[in-house]
């Protein structure tokens, strides 16, 4: 009957409310929670942390995961920090030779030249001179090459120490040694490639504004300058959008142990997509080092021209007193210099190395392989380095980063 019907999809239970068989209750039940339009309080009680998250592990240097931008800079001086013997020890070391080299190549080769100069006849004084010229400035060639080679072994071994590092190892120089072997010469070629290409841009911006200035004549030569200067700008921009975009080439040929070619391919599709970021990180620490080197410099190089000064107020640069006093204050100011760029060094190195990790870290998954190389150590000592391990990198060189 009418009173008596019931729909096919509620029933009544024993307190009179319409229920639905999926367990739907109408609103308006006295313990059915807050009627309608009642207003809720929040719950003040946080939720609980998950039982099963755990923080990324932090082995060593960094944690395991893509790494913030104030992350690399303070690693990278961590790096300098956590091993001062192998790195600051062996920059320092460096800095020393390539400055007594230096002394000794120039000043040789100058003492040499006035020597001859001296000794010219008057009819031949101007081809002396000449030559002498020539021979001074092929010397200054002799520490330029060695300061290369310098730099470019400096920059793979605290590439190297900086991996390490990152899973919680420190290495001496023999070490680094030894995980460099067969890698020197490949970064030695890299960065003779970018010197010769340094110079070639040099000399094609002097050859426009000398060019402007010989063949012109009145306002063109104006022009000519001008040309040249805005060729130098141009060449500027080039060369520091094509040092950002291939800065981690270094860092592949030391850790991925990789051609040349394929180092500069790979680090090309590195620090694509992240230019501006890497571009600030490079940059930062590349004026952070300067103006350091500068700050640190300076006072000395004042000071000892003012005791240079007082002790000759005359003038008079022979003097003993005043040679002392200038050359005390020369050698403490390459000194003073020498310890801020070996600390510089470092940095550097190891900032552009976080940089690298980081592009893996969020391109390839790097962060898990080096989280499982770190469990699988204590039962494989010799088990592949995860910096090595065959991948499919380059197939993720387009994938969208973490």
């Amino acid at each position: 009957m009418a009173g008596d019907a019931r729909t096919t999809s509620a029933v009544d239970d024993p307190g009179g409310r319409m229920t639905d068989p999926n367990d739907w209750a109408a609103p308006g039940g006295a313990d059915d929670g807050p009627r309608w339009g009642e207003r809720v309080a929040p719950e003040s009680a946080p939720l609980p942390p998950r039982a099963d998250w755990t923080p990324p592990a932090k082995p060593g240097l960094v944690p395991l995961r893509p790494l913030t931008f104030g992350e690399i800079l303070g690693a990278s001086f961590q790096v300098f920090r956590r091993n001062p013997r192998t790195t600051f020890g062996t920059a320092l070391l460096a800095q020393v030779v390539v400055a007594i080299v230096t002394a000794g190549a120039v000043g040789a080769a100058t003492f040499a030249a006035f020597d001859r100069i001296e000794s010219a006849r008057p009819s031949d004084l101007e081809t002396v001179t000449s030559g002498a010229v020539a021979l001074i400035l092929l010397s200054a060639l002799v520490p330029a090459a060695l300061s290369l080679v310098v730099s470019s072994v400096l920059q793979g071994l605290f590439v190297l120490e900086t991996s390490r590092q990152i899973r919680g190892e420190r290495l001496r120089l023999g070490g680094l040694l030894a995980l460099a072997r067969g890698r020197i010469g490949a970064l030695i070629g890299w960065s003779a490639l970018v010197a010769l290409a340094t110079i070639v841009a040099l000399a094609v911006v002097a050859a426009i504004v000398t060019l402007g200035v010989v063949i012109g004549t009145g306002p063109s030569i104006g022009i000519g300058i001008g040309a040249g200067l805005l060729a130098g700008l141009g060449a500027t921009a080039l060369g520091v959008w094509l040092t950002v975009r291939l800065c981690l080439v270094p860092s592949t040929l030391m850790l991925e142990r990789t051609t040349l070619r394929t180092a500069v391919a790979r680090s090309w599709s590195l620090v694509r997509g992240d230019f501006w970021r890497t571009f600030g990180i490079v940059a930062l620490v590349f004026v952070m080092i300067q103006v350091a080197a500068q700050v640190v410099a300076t006072p000395f190089s004042i000071l000892f021209a003012l005791l240079g000064g007082t002790l000759a107020p005359t003038g008079d640069t022979l003097d003993p007193t005043s040679l002392v006093v200038t050359g005390i204050g020369y050698l403490l100011t390459i000194l003073v210099t020498s310890v801020v760029t070996a600390i510089g060094s470092v940095v550097q190195a190891a900032s552009v190395g976080l940089v690298y990790v980081d592009r893996r870290m969020r391109l390839e998954g790097l962060d898990l392989e080096l989280a499982r190389s770190m469990d699988e150590r204590a039962s494989d000592p010799t088990g592949l380095d995860p910096f090595r391990t065959p991948s499919d990198a380059h197939d993720h060189a387009g994938a969208s980063p973490r």
